[in-house]
């Protein structure tokens, strides 16, 4: 857990020693693991340094008595006499950068250093405002030698590059022992494995890669460590999303890695994997006793619903129905029949008269008006104002169910539906929410066990229900279209005209891209969520509110 580096160095020797008891003799945890990655700006405060140093001390206090094992491990640490300017609000403050740097540990001893050359600012990387790189300072490759094998130290991003690896190599090197901690989004793994495959093959040498698994805030760790030969074969993988040791045997001749494989599992199954460790370490390491959800009978909170439970169990999460004037009876009647089906608390809290209250109230103000999204919003907002009393009240984190699709486009509802503390499909695209719901829904189907998701959940035209025989395509494009658009545009950069030559109506392009910088606003205001995609509205996306700005 990060910031937890006296617990995390407890659990490090704990796993370094069960890897030992197995017959390793050489033990790798991955970048920054002794305190957690990322760090922010708490590597900016030299307590929190200090911590990390005494973690280290006390790690490799608690192998001592394992001469004969050495461990790497990742952590920060300080450098003297590299200094950099920061802006800490309105104050200028002299601050010390550090080393995203690993440790060689062995007989209680840190018997070498290497300091990460290649610091990446791009995505969700900011290394480049915490970290000064092992080769600005100068500082040498470092290869360590275990049982007769020779193994060449890397750190994330420098496996991507070809210098670091050739300095490794020139250094000595006959293996590359590469840390990580690479955040994951689909079809991260695959890229890794062929990246990493050129560096074997680049270089020559075999590569084992160390991964992190959980996790943090918005990003997840996916694991998956592996093993690749010198030609770039895969030899040994970890499971994705599941915190193991993946012993490896390197041959001491030959330097080939041998160890168990574990399959990569399908763009659904890795999805799921991802969101359900999202929810999971995010509500139980900040301490919520539950999660709260409001369930409409449509597919997004049916969705986050079997994910919520898949990730904390039935007995975590509760459900309210919030039934409105225009809620259509299949509503109630699904609704029930999922939390029924998963096992969950369902509860109905009619917002009928709340929102008469509120149109009797603003009557004088609205006379002679007639109604329109303003009559939508207020119903949204009594919800979710009767969530966040029953979070404050019981203490569960009210998750969120709106989707990327809805997201981009505003298609949402501020201090309403946006209303709690984490948004679980924040960057699951509406079209990709019905494939994980017909996913899910077959997990079950092959395990013999009743689907959690009611089939009709998943056929029926989703609706926000906040008007008579309301549709979402009433106010969008068919998400097929508005999907591919939002891809496009939002992750993959595209101009106008080159989604335009993709086969799309030059109206349906102008009014998705409108809406996307429309509704930066309330996006700013939106709960943090998961990121599953390479670019995920959050910290990937970073484009000013006020802007004049028309492609």
């Amino acid at each position: 857990m990060l910031g937890d580096m006296a617990g995390n160095a407890r659990l490090i020797a704990t796993a370094a020693r069960r890897a030992h008891a197995a017959g390793a003799r050489l033990a790798v945890a991955p970048e920054l693991a002794l305190c957690g990655y990322p760090p922010e700006d708490l590597l900016l405060r030299p307590a929190f340094l200090q911590a990390c140093d005494q973690a280290l001390a006390d790690c490799a206090a608690a192998l001592s008595d394992l001469p004969e094992l050495t461990l790497v491990l990742g952590h920060p640490a300080s450098v003297q006499g590299a200094n950099a300017s920061v802006d800490v609000r309105t104050r200028s403050q002299s601050t010390q950068r550090c080393l995203n740097a690993a440790s060689v540990l062995r007989a209680g001893e840190v018997i070498g250093r290497y300091a990460k050359r290649e610091l990446p600012n791009y995505q969700v990387f900011d290394e480049k405002r915490y970290f000064v790189s092992g080769r600005e300072l100068g500082l040498a490759p470092l290869v360590v030698e275990v049982d007769g094998r020779k193994f060449g130290l890397l750190i994330c991003e420098d496996a991507w590059f070809n210098e670091p690896a050739e300095a490794a190599r020139t250094a000595g090197a006959e293996v590359l022992l590469v840390l990580n901690a690479s955040p994951f989004h689909l079809g991260k793994q695959e890229e890794r494995e062929a990246r990493m495959a050129e560096r074997a093959r680049a270089v020559g040498l075999p590569l084992l890669y160390a991964h992190l698994v959980g996790g943090q805030d918005e990003v997840v760790f996916d694991g998956a460590s592996f093993a690749l030969d010198a030609s770039g074969a895969v030899c040994a993988r970890a499971p994705m999303f599941e915190a193991c040791e993946l012993i490896v045997a390197v041959d001491a001749a030959s330097r080939q890695p041998q160890g168990a494989c574990a399959e990569l599992p399908g763009l659904e199954a890795q999805a799921w994997g991802a969101l359900v460790t999202g929810v999971r370490d995010y509500i139980t390491k900040n301490g919520f006793p539950g999660a709260l959800i409001g369930l409409s009978g449509g597919i997004d909170s049916a969705l986050v619903l079997a994910i919520a439970v898949d990730a904390l169990g039935a007995d975590k999460v509760r459900t309210v129905m919030m039934p409105s004037p225009y809620t259509a009876d299949i509503s109630w009647i699904d609704a029930a029949d999922m939390a029924r089906r998963v096992g969950v608390r369902y509860d109905e809290l009619s917002i009928v008269p709340m929102f008469d209250a509120f149109k009797a109230t603003l009557a004088a103000d609205f006379a002679g008006k007639a109604e329109d999204a303003t009559e939508e919003n207020i119903q949204a907002r009594v919800r979710g104002t009767l969530l966040m009393a029953l979070s404050n009240k019981f203490g569960a984190i009210v998750l969120t169910t709106g989707n990327k699709s809805e997201m981009a486009t505003g298609y949402c509802t501020l201090y309403g539906d946006m209303a709690g503390g984490f948004a679980v499909i924040k960057d699951v695209a509406k079209t990709l929410v019905y494939r994980l719901a017909a996913w899910r829904n077959a997990q079950a189907v092959a395990a013999g066990l009743e689907p959690p998701i009611p089939e009709r959940i998943i056929t029926r035209p989703p609706s926000a229900e906040l008007r008579p025989d309301q549709t979402d395509q009433d106010s969008l494009p068919p998400y097929e279209v508005l999907d591919d658009i939002l891809a496009r545009y939002m992750e993959e950069d595209q101009s106008l005209s080159e989604i335009v030559a993709a086969s799309h109506a030059v109206a349906d392009v102008e009014r998705v891209t409108r809406l996307i910088k429309f509704n930066e606003y309330k996006r700013r205001q939106a709960p943090v969520g998961i990121r599953i995609t390479h670019r995920a509205f959050g910290r990937d996306w970073r484009y000013p509110i006020t802007s004049r700005f028309r492609a």
